[in-house]
């Protein structure tokens, strides 16, 4: 039996409904969020993605998107503005088949309930605290909760089962583990912010060279299971969610990134 055709909805109520959700006006941002590259007029078939990556506009474009909301999206402050090499295949692609990009960052991190920090402590069984006392950090972007574990190498584990992917710790191995904080991405600069909100391990993406000093002077365990791992869940959650409130179709595509 056929599929019935998709309803249309136009590209401004998608735009409205995305930052009606996100409240991008609400954080210093180091990258426009909404509306990047503006395609056809109406949506049916919403993609999501971590970032607008060649391989991701072609698969969505193999899908049938109308419109492809990402993470990371195409431009960021301070880079050369110049639309050359990668950006303008990008670019072209985009421009090429009508398909609008739509990328949002720090707001996509930041959202209590369909964020990143937020859907990566529900995969996790991290339970987070209520008010103040669950968020740090600059902008309070960071999130903290509790998951019981007897040691930082058991909760490891589990991350890395929980995420398909080989995480790197560094901890002192027989502390058990209570207070969980954790920001997903590149956000190793919030380790000395979540030592100081009582965490007892960190959990991000990445991990640069003074994190492993300060987690084995400071005691609290440090792990990073991968900056794309980490980013997986919200972008796609928020594209359900919006997908479903206006009756669009709605995809995940995850383009594998061993970062």
């Amino acid at each position: 039996m056929p599929c019935e055709p998709q309803a249309a909805l136009a590209r401004s109520d998608l735009v409205r409904a995305l930052d009606h959700l996100l409240q991008p006006g609400l954080l210093q941002d180091y990258a426009p969020n909404g509306l990047q590259v503006q395609g056809r007029a109406e949506i049916r078939h919403l993609v999501t993605g971590v970032t607008a990556s060649l391989a991701l506009i072609d698969a969505a474009l193999d899908a049938g998107a109308d419109a492809i909301l990402v993470h990371h999206g195409l431009f960021w402050r301070g880079r050369d503005a110049c639309v050359t090499g990668w950006l303008k295949q990008r670019l072209a692609r985009l421009l090429a088949h009508d398909v609008s990009l739509l990328a949002y960052h720090l707001p996509l991190d930041a959202h209590p309930v369909l964020g990143n920090n937020a859907q990566l402590a529900q995969l996790l069984g991290v339970a987070l605290y209520d008010g103040v006392r669950g968020r740090f950090g600059e902008q309070a972007l960071g999130f903290m909760g509790q998951r019981r574990a007897d040691s930082a190498a058991a909760l490891a584990a589990q991350v890395q089962q929980a995420l398909g992917r080989a995480v790197t710790l560094v901890a002192q191995p027989d502390r058990p583990i209570e207070h969980v904080a954790l920001c997903s991405g590149g956000a190793q600069s919030y380790f000395e912010a979540a030592i100081a909100a009582g965490a007892d391990v960190f959990i991000t993406g990445e991990i640069s060279e003074p994190q492993a000093h300060y987690a084995r002077e400071c005691g609290v365990a440090y792990i990073a299971c991968g900056h794309h791992a980490s980013e997986r869940y919200g972008v796609a959650a928020v594209g359900a969610h919006v997908a479903a409130e206006l009756g669009l179709r709605h995809s995940f595509i995850d383009i594998d990134n061993p970062a």
